[in-house]
């Protein structure tokens, strides 16, 4: 597996994977209506690149498919892995790799409930359950902190 700086020519295929790993991953903790809500399909190019190019991003790749990707900023982060390439070390690749850009400072994430025992194994804590509204719609996370 290579890990590598996102470009901005990957935004199609991360949205894709993004979608794809919340309408099937995690189906089995959120209801049809949430995960509609959370990944609509329609994701802001202009905006999601901005971010992603702002902030230490990379991108997992095996065989020429990008099978994960992860974001940090100074003490917050995202992974989001493919939904066939759940299990086989992408996620911990990717976080190792975010972890180091931490730089010491505490770490938060907001752990979906499917993605809550993954952080616990790492020895995140759970600091509160929390109530997410999008669109009128509530998803729970967890804000954990390393």
């Amino acid at each position: 597996m290579e890990i590598r700086m996102y470009q901005s020519t990957d935004f199609d295929e991360i949205a894709e994977l993004f979608y794809n790993t919340v309408h099937s991953v995690n189906m089995k903790d959120y209801s049809q209506k949430q995960v509609d809500i959370w990944a609509t399909g329609k994701l802001d190019p202009n905006r999601w690149n901005k971010s992603l190019l702002e902030n230490y991003s990379i991108v997992a790749i095996e065989e020429k498919q990008i099978v994960g990707f992860g974001d940090i900023d100074k003490t917050n982060y995202i992974v989001y892995v493919h939904k066939e390439f759940q299990g086989r070390g992408v996620a911990t690749a990717i976080c190792d790799e975010l972890e180091k850009q931490a730089n010491g400072y505490a770490i938060i994430v907001h752990a979906s409930i499917t993605a809550k025992p993954f952080f616990e194994k790492r020895e995140y804590k759970v600091l509160k359950k929390q109530q997410v509204e999008l669109a009128g719609i509530f998803l729970t996370n967890y804000a954990m902190k390393k």
